[in-house]
């Protein structure tokens, strides 16, 4: 395997995008060899979802697409991007009990870090941001068992 892997797809800035950047991820991370029932694979699935839904939502329609780029460098390290073109950058708010939303930049930087990873945010030449994260690698993660099958 080489050193250096990496996949990318740019979406339109639209709700079903979510789920289209979602699954683009799953099945690049299945071609690299982590099994679609991995915690790891679950982790990245719900912290794409939630970049990606704030590439939606909070770029108030200034930011007619995201990228998400998948990188895989040297079997050690998994990294995550999603980037738009607005310029405001993710704030860390407190998720209050009775909040309907706010809380996806608190369940990324908590799977971010659970997993062992971190979380950055760079900014873009055209005045825009990545939301990056990045995990450790492990191809023989351990696979959660299914009882009753």
């Amino acid at each position: 395997m080489a050193d250096h892997q990496e996949a990318s797809v740019t979406l339109p800035s639209d709700p079903a995008s979510v789920a289209t950047a979602r699954r683009y991820v799953a099945e690049v991370l299945s071609e690299w060899g982590l099994p679609d029932d991995a915690d790891t694979a679950d982790s990245v699935r719900l912290i794409v979802s939630e970049l990606a839904t704030n590439a939606v939502q909070h770029t108030f329609g200034q930011s007619p697409t995201f990228t998400v780029d998948v990188r895989l460098e040297r079997q050690e390290w998994l990294r995550v991007g999603v980037t738009d073109s607005h310029p405001r950058w993710p704030k860390r708010l407190p998720a209050a009990v009775q909040q309907d939303n706010g809380r996806g930049m608190v369940i990324i930087r908590w799977l971010t870090a659970e997993a062992g990873g971190r979380l950055s945010v760079t900014p873009t030449e055209d005045g825009g941001k990545t939301v990056w994260i990045a995990l450790p690698w492990s191809v023989g993660a351990p696979v959660r068992s299914v009882s009753g099958c």
